[in-house]
């Protein structure tokens, strides 16, 4: 594609709480300087973390239309209404971790998949475009554990009966946030969190910043502490192999049914856990429903992961980044009114958004440097680990979709 002009779109966020981009004005105008044969076409919004003049001041053009785009990058589910023939999308579908052994699928996600077949569309999957060794090229994942781990914190000082931080939203700037959080004396309390991946990292990235000291998992579960103190399990840590004792990920990324959760032990000592894992349907939940009577510590969980009814039982609903938080009740799983009997539940699904144009730029960074010099040259094989769907099918690995999509129709 070298020497031929390719027109490549954003288009405006459905989701009327999406305002990030996965390309950012400064991004586009760098690209545009050593690659003059792609243009980028905008369709306006209102709600965007960047105004169309800063992209418009940057080389991008604006325009309703993207008929003209071959390639159309979003953030999240796109209207199936809006979708254009033939084309290639790429966003986060949510379609993918659809559980194999589930009997229904959602409607908007069945009618979404229906459209990109029926209209022939390419559709590639941020959360699958990995290299060779698994690892995904990009993502929003250090902003949601840093969005999570704020929203948990400030979740503790409501539960607590304290004065609560301005929302991130209202803050809506990094370094300000932390700002807020670096003068504030967290109370004696143990925090577990889960994962090694991005999430993970912008979790421990803002603990380490506050008065919350990181412990060892042995001392997490032998000594007490005075203070507020936090541990992090990765994925060798809350997950065993049913038939081996040596752990592998590579194993683990592959036959997740093959594991079960480890993780009790840590549970049982836990206070706040802050779920920033990433979970396959097939893999582990991190604890069952019935464990929550042993858990008798547990008051609060963030779970940035966010999969309804899945690896963290607790997370009965998805909410809002107006309203992030709700309770329920320990041994039915039921929502409550605020309780501090029950256990307190925050799961919000679209953190990022919270700070939009660092979390925008970080992932637009990654779009420049990690997918479009593979999506419009050689792929080396992550382009094709995503591509979900082309030419009104699925692609082989993901063919079990087409069980789904016909279910009740």
């Amino acid at each position: 594609m070298d020497n031929q002009l390719t027109n490549i779109g954003i288009v405006r966020e459905s989701r009327n709480d999406e305002n990030r981009t996965p390309l950012v004005p400064e991004h586009i105008k760098k690209y545009k300087e050593s690659n003059p044969n792609i243009n980028f076409i905008i369709q306006p919004s209102n709600s965007r973390c960047f105004s169309d003049e800063e992209y418009e001041l940057c080389g991008a053009k604006i325009n309703e239309n993207l008929n003209e785009c071959s390639i159309i990058f979003g953030v999240k589910e796109i209207d199936p209404n809006i979708l254009i023939n033939n084309r290639t999308y790429l966003f986060f579908s949510h379609t993918f971790k659809i559980n194999k052994q589930q009997k229904n699928i959602e409607k908007h996600k069945k009618d979404l998949l229906l459209s990109i077949l029926n209209k022939k569309i390419t559709l590639i999957d941020y959360e699958n475009i990995r290299g060779k060794n698994g690892t995904r090229c990009l993502g929003f994942g250090r902003f949601a554990g840093i969005v999570g781990c704020y929203n948990t914190l400030n979740l503790l000082l409501k539960v607590l009966g304290k004065q609560s931080l301005a929302s991130a939203y209202k803050i809506n700037d990094y370094e300000r946030l932390v700002l807020n959080l670096k003068n504030l004396y967290f109370p004696k309390t143990k925090i577990l969190v889960t994962g090694d991946g991005r999430v993970a990292k912008g979790v421990i990235e803002l603990l380490n910043l506050t008065n919350i000291k990181a412990v060892s998992k042995k001392d997490f579960l032998e000594k007490k502490f005075d203070q507020p103190i936090f541990c992090n399990l990765e994925t060798k840590d809350y997950v065993t192999n049913n038939s081996s004792t040596n752990f592998n990920l590579e194993h683990f990324i592959n036959n997740p049914q093959d594991y079960s959760s480890s993780a009790l032990q840590y549970l049982k000592e836990t206070n706040i856990l802050i779920s920033a894992h990433y979970w396959d349907p097939s893999s582990p939940k991190i604890f069952e429903n019935e464990d929550l009577k042993v858990l008798q510590n547990l008051k609060i969980v963030g779970d940035i992961t966010c999969d309804i009814n899945g690896s963290v039982p607790t997370t009965i609903r998805s909410t809002t980044i107006e309203e992030p938080n709700y309770w329920i009740e320990r041994y039915t799983l039921k929502e409550i009114d605020e309780n501090n009997d029950g256990i307190a539940v925050m799961a919000v699904d679209n953190l990022p958004s919270e700070l939009p144009r660092d979390s925008s730029t970080e992932f637009s960074e990654g779009i420049i440097n990690e997918v479009l010099p593979f999506l419009l040259k050689e792929d080396d094989g992550r382009i094709l680990n995503g591509t979900i769907t082309t030419d009104g099918s699925f692609l082989e690995k993901y063919n079990y979709l087409n069980d789904y999509i016909r279910i009740n129709e």
